[in-house]
């Protein structure tokens, strides 16, 4: 799940095809290191997941900050609010600043991703229910060599955000 992705190889058969689709990348950085006073025996891992955008070409980045932890019932990913004094449109792992463990927020919108691996392939996801007329929906595949993201945002039951099929992202470097 850490490392670097993009989906130039699905963008360029979209494009071929004549279907307008994004060209996206994710960077997936683990970064407990940025965050002091961590527990001693917490056994989760901060991410911070940076995605960009980019459609007729116009590039739209959207951070985040998860943690992943380990349950009976297999992977668990919460969303965390970007720490305070950071900016929310720019946040990545290398301008992220030292932030307390005791001052991380967990998102209160966003509802667990739960994943489960069977042959090599982790899959799972969530619905969140934003505000009572804003439903967010999360699945996504990943393995080694890929990360199938389908993520759609309706509005009073209609899609205001997301495609008609999963963004593939396939790996172009390891995290580092």
């Amino acid at each position: 799940m850490t490392g670097h992705f993009d989906n130039k190889e699905q963008f360029t058969e979209m494009k071929e095809a004549g279907k307008i689709f994004p060209y996206a990348q994710h960077v997936n950085t683990v970064c407990n290191d940025k965050i002091k006073n961590i527990p001693e025996d917490f056994t989760g891992i901060f991410i911070v997941e940076e995605s960009y955008y980019e459609t007729d070409g116009r590039r739209h980045a959207s951070p985040h900050l998860f943690l992943i932890t380990d349950s009976d019932n297999g992977i668990i990913l919460s969303s965390y609010e970007i720490p305070e004094g950071e900016d929310k449109n720019t946040f990545s792992y290398h301008s992220m600043k030292i932030v307390e463990y005791s001052e991380l927020k967990k998102s209160e919108k966003f509802t667990p991703a739960i994943y489960q691996e069977k042959d090599g392939v982790w899959e799972g996801g969530s619905v969140s229910q934003f505000t009572p007329v804003m439903v967010f929906r999360l699945w996504e595949k990943f393995s080694d060599t890929c990360l199938e993201v389908s993520e759609s945002m309706e509005v009073h039951g209609k899609r205001t955000f997301g495609y008609d099929v999963p963004i593939r992202y396939k790996r172009v470097a390891s995290e580092g």
